[in-house]
Parts: structure tokens; sequence; C-alpha cells
């Protein structure tokens, strides 16, 4: 009975590929009737690609064989040209897969050059080249800044602000250098020293740019002018956002973790796994009434105070399992040599605990950087928001959307969180496992 159920099974199976082979594959009329305005027909495109990827595993297969042949008549070994050949499907299934992903990024990066808005234009270019007419290359014949220009024009800069801004540069060089001589030479001490320095530096400049920096300096017309306070906004927020993270956590973890007969102890910390159970937007008409309340809603302080009540249980439970593995020795040693314990948790476990601090300020700087919904709830004027809304004023209306600044603002406000995750991403796989090993 069971191989006749099989039996069945597969024979439908078969019968189904068969079915859509005849009728979607090998049927040229039913891709007519699904082509898009302005794209480009081929027929079997799908035989191409598929052909295509086969050629590739085939080139792999023979360079796996005459490479294993080769070494095995030179060393006088038999091994199996197997092993090597898997590996190289590998590293192309890695390949494919890292086109797919960062190709959205190659076309909103092309369109950022665009002057034309033409990211979903339904024109279709008609060069010639196969590629160029389906717009899976970018197709771009007067590449331009324009765009770019727009989300800088009638910024005023004073001169000690530019003279932030160029140290602020020569600190990102410092640290991209330091970060070539890493993979070129051997680990040494001063690298990591001068490169924690320069990007102490780098983050110093920056806020102190961001803080400097008043809505009269943006002189231009139109919103797309008001790009670069956007971004000194979202500085502030996130930045403030980070620091009162790391002091509610620093203490509430402390608690946590070192007072155990704490009245409630183990109920909060149930309390705590249970609010991150729910999404963060369920409390939004909490929120806005709070905020509206208070008379709140439009200002940075209500923003930060928002944002700054979602990190707690999670920076709490973390900063809990970093200060568990450190060895309670340490406060009692210190306790007998007659300190107290308020200087036993700033003289001994904060500095102890600095990439902890960081990976928490980080965390939460990264997170609040790119939020929307509930900036685009609190924060109302123009020159209150943040990125993450300015890049909305330009999507709306539906024949009104600034397709070519947008993608150029898209670029800009990637830049700062790319190289902040780049140059602190130890500290981030270091907090991760600091705060899940226990010892």
């Amino acid at each position: 009975m069971r191989r006749l159920f099989y039996l069945l099974l597969g024979g439908l199976v078969l019968y189904g590929a068969y079915w859509f082979a005849a009728h979607r594959l090998f049927d040229e009329g039913s891709y007519r009737k699904q082509v898009a305005f302005g794209s480009v027909f081929v027929p079997y495109g799908w035989a191409y690609a598929l052909g295509f990827l086969l050629g590739l595993v085939l080139l792999l297969l023979l360079y796996s064989l005459l490479h294993t042949a080769v070494a095995n008549r030179l060393q006088g070994r038999r091994r199996s040209p197997w092993p090597l050949f898997l590996q190289g499907l590998t590293h192309l299934f890695l390949w494919v897969l890292i086109l797919l992903v960062y190709y959205p990024v190659v076309q909103v990066v092309a369109a950022s050059f665009d002057p034309t808005n033409n990211l979903f234009s339904f024109r279709r270019p008609e060069t010639g080249f196969l590629l160029l007419d389906a717009k899976v290359i970018p197709y771009l014949p007067r590449p331009s800044l324009e765009n770019y220009a727009a989300l800088v024009q009638g910024v005023v800069l004073y001169p000690y602000q530019v003279g932030l801004l160029l140290l602020a540069g020569l600190a990102l060089v410092g640290v991209a250098l330091i970060g070539l001589l890493r993979r070129l030479l051997p680990e040494e001490d001063w690298m990591d020293l001068w490169q924690g320095r320069l990007l102490l530096l780098l983050t110093l400049a920056v806020f102190a740019l961001a803080l400097l920096l008043s809505p009269r300096q943006f002189t231009g017309q139109g919103t797309e002018a008001k790009f670069l306070l956007w971004v000194r906004n979202t500085f502030l927020i996130s930045g403030l956002t980070g620091l009162l993270a790391v002091l509610l956590t620093a203490t509430a973890g402390y608690a946590f973790a070192r007072f155990r007969h704490l009245p409630g102890r183990y109920p909060m910390l149930l309390f705590f796994i249970f609010v991150q159970m729910f999404p963060g937007f369920l409390a939004l008409v909490a929120i806005y009434y709070l905020l509206s309340r208070l008379d709140l809603l439009n200002t940075f302080t209500g923003l930060v105070l928002a944002y700054s009540g979602g990190i707690i249980s999670f920076g709490t439970w973390v900063y809990k399992g970093y200060l568990e593995s450190i060895s309670p020795s340490l406060e009692e040693a210190a306790m007998v040599d007659g300190a107290t314990k308020w200087q036993v948790f700033t003289k001994i476990l904060l500095p102890l605990s600095a990439p902890m601090f960081v990976f928490i300020f980080l965390l939460q700087f990264v997170g609040t950087y790119s939020e929307f919904v509930l900036a685009n709830l609190v924060l109302t004027g123009v020159e209150s928001w943040n990125v993450g809304v300015g890049l909305r004023s330009f999507t709306t209306g539906q024949f009104q959307t600034k397709w070519g600044i947008f993608a150029a603002a898209s670029v800009l406000g990637s830049l700062p969180i790319l190289f902040l995750f780049y140059g602190f991403q130890q500290y981030f796989v270091s907090g991760y496992t600091a705060g899940a090993v226990k010892e």
C-alpha cells in the first residue's frame, strides 16, 4: 500500500512538472501575455540563465579535475577532486547570493547619479545591449552630481566647523589606513590603541559638529536643502539616546546581578522578558498620549525619552549577564581594602565594563538612527525631522517622487552608520559574546 502511494505521488509530481514545462516554460505565448510595459522579452531567457550557471559549474568541475591531477602527479598522491569541486560550488553560491543582496544597493547608488529622476521610468533605453535595455545594469546616459549638490545647497559653515569637519575626515582616513595595515601586516598592540583613539576623535568631532550646527545655517530653497540638518538631528537624538541607555542599563544591570536578595528581583526579570515579546509600535498610542500631556511633542526630549524606554529591558539583561561573568572576588578584595560599594562600582566594574557600554551605546545608536514610525509620530516640524522622516518627504505624491534626490540622500545618510559599524564591529561581536557566555 505504501509503495502504491509513493508511486501515485511520484506520478503526480512528474505530471505537474510536465504540465508546467509544456504550458509555461516552452509556450512563448504565455510569456508575451505577462510582459510588463517597458520590459524586454527574451524567449526562453530562463534557459540562458540556467545554461550560464551550468557552464560555470562545468568550468569548476574541469578546474577541479585538472588541479587535482597536476597536484597528484607532482606530489605523488591520490586525492579525490570532489572536495575541491564542492568548495568551488560553495563559493559560487555565496557569490551569487552576494550579488543578489547588493543588487538593490547598486541600483540606488546608480540612481543617485541620475539627474533625470529615472529610477522607475517605464521608458526602455535602446542601446542594443540586452542587460542595459532590460535595466539589469543601471542605465546612466549622463551621470551627474546634481542630486548631491541639491542636498548641500545653501549650507553655510563657519571656519571652526570646517576645521572640525577636516579633523573628522583625517581621523576617518587614519582608521581606514590602520584597517588596511591590519590586513597586510601581523596584529600588533599599537594598532588597537591608535585605532581606538582615532575612532574616539572621529566620534567627538562629529558630535561636536552636530551640536554646533544651527537651523539658521541652512538657507537653501526646497525641502531637500535641509538634509544635513536632518542628519544633525539624527546624531543628536541617537547620541543622547545611547548615553541615556548606558546610564540606565549600568545601574539596573548591576542591581540585578549583585543584589541577589533585592525584593521583586525575579518577577522584574520575568517582566523584562515579557516586555520584549511585544513589538514597540503597540505602545504608540500610550507614548503619544503621555508626550502630549507633558507637552513634549515635536521635541527631541520627548523622542529621546520614548527611545530610551525600549532599551532598558534588553540592555539590563545583557549587562547583567556580563557582570555575572566577572568574578565577585574582585569586589570583595576591594571592600576588604576599605572601598565602599559605590567605589567598587565606579572604580572597578565600570572600567572593566567599557566594551559592554560601547556595545550598548552602538546598539541603541544604530537602532534609533534608522527608526521611522515613532519619529514620524513625534516630530512634526521640517527643521526637527530625522533622516528617516526626511527621506519619506521625497516620496510623497504619486507623480512627484524625487527618486534621484531620495537615492542620493539614502547613500549619504547610510555612510555615517556604515563607518561607525565598521569601526566598532569588534565591540558588537565581543558584546554579544560577553553577554551570553558565563564562566
